[in-house]
């Protein structure tokens, strides 16, 4: 005697095509919701990682949040820099536990590279307790020895002793680094161990190094401009190097706080008079990622509504197929009512095979919200180096998943209702 679920996988593989698009549109519909809503709440907490036990940026970009953007997630080279005296003056005049002066501009295949001090890797840590640690070989104690990041080590394929050339200028998507800064190598001395923020895709190397290799192009077109020979031109050395050489395009700044505080009561009088002065432009990272997500949270709340508007329409999709079956089948259910099947006994086969529908959607969907989450999240750790770690086992998958199904059972109830009310004799006349 055939049972109830068997009655249903019955009916299902009697029209497996139909069945599988409608399942296909579910899934569909609930990966693209997965995504999401994964992406949201993880892309989010990636971003809060960036400025890692920074509490103010100071640079010379053209607005905080530009300069949030080039500094910390080093989207690109800021356009304007700070001096060294300004760097000096500024640290003369103003409280601070750290204030790590950084130089961007140059790359290495697509890579960014980070000038800095010793107390980048000293004092300022890429999160709350958590310092910088060496998967293999040292920090930089010398000039013109470069730590990779764990992103950069990996695409790039380098380890401790490769020798390198760094290009000029940042290399993006739509142009290419202006040159190599031939006649100075770096050696690798380190890589990093991964930390999820933006800095795992950076080389890191010393502002001395960046100033002498930097020094040298500007003597190099001074003496193009006279008119003399490039084999006139002798190395470059630290003592040539000037005051108009000694530039830096950011300063990552963490005030006084109290031992195992994060915040500083200090950040709102040192943020105002920064901000003050006018020949400096200041960002409280946090607030500036803040207004950030404010921005895209309106852009999300467009594609959630379309994501649940697409998983509507597969309801729908669910609602015709049952409908479609329950006309070529108006005979099959008269039998079973006759053979002693009651009303509300066929009504609940019928929603179960539409609960079906959407169990096996929602489970599909799963499997292409993982795939679509890696992917995406590929794609962010290759543009601004973040680690988005979406998860699907939390709260949102089984909401997601239990709302796809009880929106199948909805959809199911008027196709249910019609076997529920079909009349028995009508549909047992003969055909002819």
């Amino acid at each position: 005697m055939m049972t109830d679920f068997a009655f249903v996988r019955q009916s299902l593989r009697s029209r497996r095509y139909s069945a599988g698009v409608t399942v296909l549109s579910v899934a569909v519909a609930a990966g693209l919701l997965l995504v999401l809503v994964q992406l949201r709440e993880a892309g989010r907490r990636a971003f809060e990682r960036g400025p890692g036990t920074m509490h103010l940026l100071v640079s010379r970009d053209a607005s905080p949040l530009v300069s949030v953007l080039n500094g910390i997630f080093l989207a690109g080279a800021p356009a304007r820099a700070l001096t060294w005296p300004q760097y000096r003056e500024l640290t003369e005049s103003f409280p601070h536990e750290f204030a790590i002066p950084v130089q961007l501009g140059d790359s290495y295949r697509g890579h960014p590279v980070l000038a800095t001090t010793h107390d980048f890797f000293k004092r300022f840590q890429p999160g709350p307790q958590t310092p910088w640690e060496l998967e293999a070989g040292k920090f930089f104690e010398q000039p013109f020895e470069v730590v990779l990041g764990a992103r950069a080590a990996r695409d790039t394929g380098l380890a401790a002793g490769d020798r390198i050339l760094l290009d000029h200028g940042l290399r993006t998507s739509n142009a290419i680094a202006d040159g190599t800064h031939t006649g100075f190598e770096f050696e690798v001395v380190g890589v990093l161990r991964p930390t999820g923020g933006p800095h795992d895709r950076a080389l890191f190397t010393t502002l001395q190094a960046s100033w002498i290799v930097h020094a040298h192009e500007r003597r190099k077109r001074a003496l193009l401009a006279e008119g003399g020979s490039l084999s006139e031109l002798a190395p470059t050395t630290e003592g040539e190097v000037d005051e108009v050489d000694r530039k830096i395009t950011g300063i990552y700044w963490r005030l006084p706080t109290r031992e195992g505080a994060e915040q500083s009561a200090l950040l709102p009088q040192v943020y105002g008079a920064l901000r003050a002065r006018g020949d400096v432009t200041v960002a409280a990272p946090e607030q500036e990622i803040a207004q950030l997500w404010e921005i895209v949270d309106h852009v999300d709340r467009v594609l959630l509504a379309l994501a649940v508007a697409v998983l509507l329409s597969s309801a729908v999709s669910i609602l015709l197929s049952l409908y479609h079956s329950m006309a070529q089948r108006r005979r099959q259910l008269a039998v079973l009512r006759v053979l002693g099947c009651s009303g509300r006994r066929l009504c609940a086969m019928i929603l179960t095979e539409s609960a079906l529908l959407g169990l096996c959607g929602a489970l599909l969907g799963t499997a292409f919200a993982a795939a679509g989450g890696w992917l995406a999240s590929d794609a962010l750790r290759e543009r601004l180096g973040l680690s988005v770690e979406t998860t699907l086992f939390d709260s949102s998958t089984l909401l997601v998943i239990s709302g796809t199904v009880l929106l199948a059972l909805f959809a199911g109830l008027a196709p249910a209702l019609a076997a529920y009310r079909t009349p028995v004799v009508k549909q047992l006349q003969p055909l002819g």
